[in-house]
């Protein structure tokens, strides 16, 4: 069961501006990802469904989250179909997120009062997507569905679409202006906020690093 409620995690999404795309099949490293992402101020963690067993790496994953990392909200990513939502919603997701728009999916994690975030290309679906109640819903591939010029186009019709990219995102101060000037909820990243060092390995300090300072940098862009 969630821990979150759907209020709590939009909002939180909102308050940090900023929410990590991640997956590695080895748990003890994204327990260090995950670990990084807390200590450099994030509150929602989006853990994609890919590769097999996944879902067993997410288990012990949000276990370990719910027992030492406080107030730390996590979803699930890549999910596309109500079976697969049903899954994770029972291994205690607290949002899911995915690439399209399914209403089977929508009536699964509305049963439960969890956050739903589906992926949208158009107005009609973003549309569709709300009626379905949908809070937030997921632009992807961000950049290529039009990137910033998207949303700012979007906002016009429906200037209360809460709007989260993902795809096309870097935290750069440039990058980060661009969208958050066009009226995004928040921004998804992925690989660009995990830094490997020089062998390949991930470099949780600088990963910690990283976050923060983009972390500064949506808040000095929003004030």
């Amino acid at each position: 069961m969630a821990k979150y409620s759907r209020i709590e995690v939009v909002l939180q999404m909102k308050e940090n501006g900023i929410v990590p795309v991640f997956y590695n099949a080895d748990i003890a490293v994204c327990k260090q990802v995950l670990k990084a992402c807390y200590d450099a101020g994030l509150r929602t963690f989006e853990f994609t469904n890919r590769g097999d067993f996944a879902h067993e790496v997410f288990a012990d994953l949000n276990k370990y989250a719910k027992a030492e990392l406080q107030g730390m909200m996590m979803g699930v990513g890549s999910v596309l179909d109500a079976g697969t939502t049903s899954l994770y919603l029972q291994l205690g997701a607290d949002f899911i997120v995915s690439p399209i728009v399914n209403p089977e999916m929508a009536k699964a994690c509305n049963r439960r009062k969890v956050a739903w975030m589906p992926g949208c290309g158009s107005v009609t679906e973003i549309s569709y997507a709300e009626e379905l109640g949908a809070e937030v819903v997921k632009i992807f591939p961000g950049a290529q569905v039009g990137g910033p010029a998207f949303v700012k186009g979007v906002k016009g019709p429906l200037p209360w679409a809460s709007i989260m990219p993902t795809g096309g995102v870097s935290p750069t101060e440039e990058n980060l202006k661009e969208w958050l000037a066009a009226g995004v909820h928040c921004v998804g990243i992925g690989s660009k906020l995990f830094v490997k060092n020089t062998e390949g390995a991930y470099d949780y300090a600088a990963i910690t690093q990283t976050i923060s300072s983009a972390l500064d940098l949506v808040k000095k862009l929003r004030s």
